[in-house]
């Protein structure tokens, strides 16, 4: 299945909710918090969740029962967002090849720190439409949450070119960030490193007014 027929699996509206449910859950989900959430039916709900497995948009697994031994029963079906990348650009495009080039040209020529002071800057250039920068972020993609009154990131909008580079892209990344902050009027030091598997490597601490 190409890309574009992947994606056109989420025209559907049902289909749409339950896929965006569980992207956002950040872990596995039930068909029944799944269903509940989207207000359908179990089955229904089960019948799109596996067609967004079958599109590569999901992908699935089984939790196991607490329950151990006779009629515990048989392990529950959950479903996670796959690690998958789709895109669709008409007509196409390929930015992600030149930018392992540039990252390339950047550790040849030992430019690491003015990578660093671009990022910077870029992240100012962004904070000139003012907001707020939590929601600045979620705009571009990096699916912020609140933990413990931490702002952790489910996306990495760069996570392919972060596997390749990955000291490179995390330290430009939170320099991004940071004078994203600056750029807002707040402390650039509330960006930091603090990288998990499968999330963005960098985290907002709480303000003083929080």
């Amino acid at each position: 299945m190409s890309d574009l027929e992947a994606l056109s699996q989420l025209s559907d509206p049902v289909r749409r909710s339950l896929y965006a449910y569980v992207a956002g859950h950040g872990g596995d989900v039930g068909r029944g918090e799944a269903a509940e959430a989207a207000g359908v039916s179990r089955t229904l709900a089960a019948h799109h969740l596996d067609r967004l497995v079958e599109a590569g948009l999901l992908e699935a697994g089984f939790r196991p029962q607490e329950r151990k031994g006779p009629g515990s029963g048989r392990p529950a079906k959950v479903y996670r967002r796959a690690a998958a990348e789709l895109s669709v650009s008409l007509p196409p495009r390929d930015y992600g090849a030149l930018a392992s080039v540039l990252a390339d040209v950047v550790e040849l020529l030992g430019g690491e720190e003015q990578a660093e002071r671009a990022a910077r800057a870029a992240g100012l250039r962004i904070a000139a439409d003012g907001g707020d920068p939590v929601e600045t972020l979620r705009a571009r993609g990096y699916e912020p949450y609140v933990e413990e009154g931490v702002v952790r990131q489910r996306n990495c909008p760069f996570h392919a070119l972060a596997q390749d580079y990955p000291l490179l892209v995390c330290s430009m990344n939170l320099a991004l960030c940071q004078g994203l902050l600056e750029g807002l009027g707040e402390d650039p030091g509330r960006a930091a490193l603090d990288p998990r598997p499968g999330e963005c490597c960098v985290t907002l601490s709480k303000t003083n007014e929080d």
